[in-house]
This record gives C-alpha cells, structure tokens and sequence, in this order.
C-alpha cells in the first residue's frame, strides 16, 4: 500500500439519514437539526454528507466511522437494527477509495451478524465507542465483542462515545464535549486497555482515536500512582485527528513512531497538510500516513 490513508472520517448515508429522522427522541434528526441527550441541538451541514462533493477532496484511501457519540451502539436492539443495517449497508454504495468501520450493537449483540458484516471486502474493521471500555471490568464484557474481529484479523477503532449529560447545558461553548468528556473517554479506555486487553485478546491490533486523549502522556503520574507503563505494545496505535505537530511529537517521544496514524475527523476538523506541518518532515509524515495505517489495517510489514 503506497496510498495516503486517513482512518477515521463521518459522513453518513442517505438511508441513515433517513432513520434518524423516523425517530423521535434521542439520537434524531428534526430536518438537519440533530438532537442528543448529552448536547445541545447542532445543525449539520447537509454538504458534510455529501459523498461526492466529499470524494472530490479527497486523494487516498478514507474510512468512514459512525458518530458514536449519537449512542446508536447501545441503543436496546429493536431500535439499534435498522440504524445499523442502514450504516452498514452504505459499505456497498461507497467508491473505491472509501471504506467504513462496522459498528456493533452493544445491547445483547449478535456475533454471527457481526461476523458476516466484517467478511464485507469494504469493511476495514470494527468501532467501538470508548464509554464501552471505561473499565477493566467493562472491557472484559465487551471482549466477545472485540473477539470477533481479532478473529476476523481486523483492527478496532476506540472512539468517542455520547458525551456526558452535564455538557448539554446552552451556556457552554460548542467544542466543550470534544474537549472534556471526550477526551476523559479516551483516556479511560486506553487505561483499561492498559491493564485489561492483551490478556484477553493477544493478537488484536488496537487504535485510538485522538492520540488516546493524550493518555501515555500521563506514564510518569503512572508510576507516581502505583501503575506500571511497562514495553511499547506494538498492535497499539494512537490516530491523530484535531492534534499537530507539538502533540504529535510529544507522543513519538513516550510510544514512538510506529503506532502514530493519520486520522482527520472530516467534517468535524480539516486533515493535516504535511506540506504545511514544517515539524513533521518527510519520513515521519510517510509513516504516519501510509506505512503505519497500512500495518494497523493488515498487520502487515511497515
């Protein structure tokens, strides 16, 4: 693979759009006004979800994820299904440069119906929200779960999950959620992980969205509290999506290079532009665009 790749976009498909807006309470549509428990009413731009006004942006492969922070994973089954099936089902309509991560549903899920999606050539893995891995103990619940695309050899994104009810409130600026809970999410999973996942899934390649909400940063308050950072674990990678240069490097200097992946969050922040990010370089910005998604992706050689 010689191809740029960026891991984690949204963009959501006309028959998705069109379940959110059967449903009447959270997570809904009302026109292009979406509507979550844990925040404010957020008009969307109906051109974020345009496919072709989008691929026209865009030079390289391009996963697509579904928002986890609308909740549909969680959501009990007779609600989550059609949703689902309407995200999954985008797999088939999409062009050749994109590809989507599948999502489960977490409430009594079906792993024979996950398992088949997965077998879909233009899945690339499985997402899962980081409120699903906010302990030990939780991670170990979902580890059926996650099972299912360790067996499938697929990597699984951690991504934000609904933000937390007390971000709902008006006075609060639009970007509060992004920075607090779910960067607080982030982190949480990534210390469950941390104490919890390879044991229970050794072989599973692992990504976390937004350099994990910067938690391998913290190694040193680690060990001043009990913990041990211990090896690098070379399956685990940290996407860079609303982070630069200065977060960037700090992270290669804790974990290195290698687990670093280029991820944007399009539409909700701009992809980095290695020709404008002087910090980055040549060599670091071919390992973070392409050799690194190319390993997490196929485990195979960087």
């Amino acid at each position: 693979m010689n191809r740029s790749v960026d891991v984690h976009q949204h963009l959501w498909s006309p028959a998705l759009v069109e379940e959110l807006r059967r449903r009447r309470r959270p997570p809904y549509l009302d026109g292009w006004v979406l509507h979550l428990d844990g925040e404010p009413p957020y008009p969307v731009d109906p051109a974020d979800h345009d496919l072709a006004g989008r691929a026209a942006r865009e030079d390289g492969l391009v996963l697509l994820s579904l928002s986890s922070p609308l909740g549909i994973e969680s959501l009990v089954p007779d609600q989550s299904r059609r949703l689902l099936d309407a995200w999954h089902g985008f797999a088939d309509d999409l062009p050749a440069d994109y590809g989507l991560w599948a999502a489960p549903g977490l409430v009594e899920p079906d792993l024979d119906d996950l398992a088949t999606v997965l077998k879909n050539d233009r899945v690339h893995g499985l997402q899962v929200p980081a409120t699903a891995l906010a302990t030990p103990s939780a991670l170990e619940a979902l580890a059926s779960v996650l099972a299912t695309a360790e067996q499938a050899d697929l990597p699984v994104l951690v991504h934000p999950g609904p933000a937390d009810a007390t971000t709902g409130h008006v006075e609060l600026p639009g970007w509060w959620p992004a920075l607090t809970s779910y960067v607080a999410q982030q982190s949480a999973a990534w210390h469950s992980w941390h104490v919890a996942g390879r044991s229970l899934l050794p072989k599973l390649r692992i990504a976390f969205v937004a350099l994990a909400g910067l938690a391998p940063l913290h190694h040193e308050r680690l060990a001043q509290r009990g913990g041990s950072f211990g090896a690098i674990d070379r399956h685990v990678y940290y996407e860079t999506s609303s982070y630069g240069t200065q977060a960037i490097d700090a992270m290669s200097r804790v974990v290195g290079v290698d687990p670093l992946v280029n991820g944007s969050d399009r539409p909700y922040a701009e992809p980095i532009d290695p020709a404008l990010e002087p910090g980055l370089g040549e060599a670091l910005s071919r390992a973070i665009f392409v050799a690194n998604p190319h390993h997490l992706l196929t485990g195979g050689d960087r």
